[in-house]
């Protein structure tokens, strides 16, 4: 076992895991690094190379700003939105960033970065190579490659993202391990889970940042439900989420939600939207496995909180433990990232991880822990990453809210059954990496495909 809970869902900002999370850190890394082998006051240029998907859609997704900041040395977790556009702001204007927050240089973003979306180098789509010059002397040049959900390998390690291996109890590399697992242990998916996680650090701990990214997923929803007007870019796209919300309040206080029996539909839609509306205004978001599909899981886990008689906080630790449970075999097996094998690795592994989580905390068994996850995945297969204008708004908005709702008919639909059907997880992860590999990468996070192009930008 090498992926944690703590791994699938970090603390970042939007609007993209692997266009905008991954480049800060990979910045972040490389200032580090230029301070920690002594090589930082010598530096006195920077210059910065976007490839394939980087270089195709990372102006749409906000990767420039995202990098400028990480070689001032912010990270995702912890920048805010409002100061990192202000920075990005000022860089620009004057042609100066602090390297590592402690060295001035000059940068010039339309000359020191540079754009290559037709070159894509040859381990992934997503790739960036950071060079620092003193004089016209190269200092060093580090490749890394963002490959998905924020993770980020250099090109010497491609495997799980630099992750540490941990010398778990119950190690599992597929669905069918994990499911031993559970029969001999007589333990559920989250027990397991949160077993493999006692390895890592002490339960209380991990419990406290679950607890963490549950407040941080609340609070994306209240501010998508607040804030009003439009999305950032040339769509303008306007933020639906406060008037769906303020429609679905007035109906409860009419007393029209007791017969509307597709009430909780409607709340689950309002949720995913107003949290991936956040996520394409640059705001804080819970990475699920990614930003792309950031409204899923909250989307799930408020239906959870909301209309689950019983519903409580042990259970939403549980949900997110089962949900990093069949993560980590999707991300280890085949993909979670849309510029490799398509929004179905993206929306498809979101919405089969609510599934899991979904059905964990409302009493199933592992064996329908898992059907609902296949489920999930299975009627996502061939879904295509085409975002319009290269912007994680259309369709990646409506994708979300409507995966959601998968995810909770695919949790109910294994628990009306008794864990046993026809295709297993590990089939449909299996066909999710092949699929992946057969696709046109004009429909893998280039806008080169799809709606992309055959919607009119403006």
């Amino acid at each position: 076992m090498t992926l944690s809970v703590l791994d699938l869902f970090t603390i970042g900002i939007g609007p993209s895991s692997s266009h905008t999370v991954g480049p800060m850190r990979a910045a972040g890394m490389f200032a580090a690094s230029l301070d920690a082998t002594g090589d930082l006051r010598g530096v006195d240029r920077v210059s910065v190379d976007l490839y394939g998907s980087l270089g195709a859609t990372g102006r749409g997704h906000g990767t420039e700003g995202a990098i400028l900041v990480g070689l001032e040395g912010a990270a995702p977790e912890t920048v805010e939105p409002a100061e990192m556009a202000a920075r990005v702001a000022h860089i620009r204007q004057h042609h100066r960033l602090c390297l590592g927050g402690r060295h001035e240089i000059g940068f010039d973003p339309e000359l020191d970065l540079r754009f290559h979306p037709r070159q894509v180098l040859p381990a992934h789509s997503n790739g960036l190579t950071l060079t620092a010059w003193s004089g016209e002397r190269q200092v060093t040049a580090v490749t890394m490659y963002s490959i998905g959900g924020g993770f980020v390998v250099d090109e010497h390690d491609l495997a799980l993202g630099g992750a540490a291996d941990l010398d778990v109890p119950h190690p599992f590399d597929s669905a069918g391990e994990l499911l031993r697992w559970c029969r001999l242990e007589g333990a559920s998916v989250a027990q397991i889970m949160a077993r493999n996680e006692d390895a890592a650090r002490p339960r209380q701990q991990t419990e406290d940042q679950l607890r963490r990214i549950w407040a941080v997923m609340q609070g994306c929803v209240s501010r998508g439900c607040e804030a009003e007007g439009v999305l950032p870019g040339a769509l303008r796209v306007a933020r639906r989420a406060p008037r769906l919300h303020q429609d679905l309040l007035a109906i409860a206080g009419g007393g029209g939600s007791a017969s509307d029996t597709l009430s909780a539909v409607d709340w689950l839609t309002v949720y995913a939207i107003a949290v991936n509306e956040e996520n394409a205004a640059g705001g804080r978001v819970v990475t699920a496995p990614t930003n792309g599909a950031a409204g899923i899981i909250p989307a799930v886990l408020h239906y959870y909180w909301h209309f689950c008689p019983g519903a409580d906080e042990d259970g939403v630790i549980r949900f997110l433990l089962a949900a990093a449970a069949i993560g980590i075999i999707i991300k280890e097996h085949a993909s979670i990232s849309g510029a490799d094998v398509g929004c179905q690795g993206e929306v498809g592994s979101a919405c089969a991880m609510a599934a899991a989580g979904l059905t964990e905390v409302l009493g199933g068994t592992p064996e329908q822990v898992e059907n609902a996850a296949e489920i999930g995945l299975e009627h996502n297969l061939g879904l295509t990453c085409d975002p319009v204008g290269g912007l994680v708004q259309v369709p990646c908005i409506e994708r979300n809210a409507v995966a959601a709702v998968k995810a909770v008919t695919a949790s109910r639909l294994a628990l009306r059954g008794d864990g046993t059907h026809r295709v297993s997880l590990d089939q449909a992860v299996e066909t999710l990496r092949q699929t992946g590999a057969d696709m046109s990468v004009k429909y893998k996070e280039t806008s080169t495909g799809g709606l992309a192009v055959n919607v009119i930008e403006c």
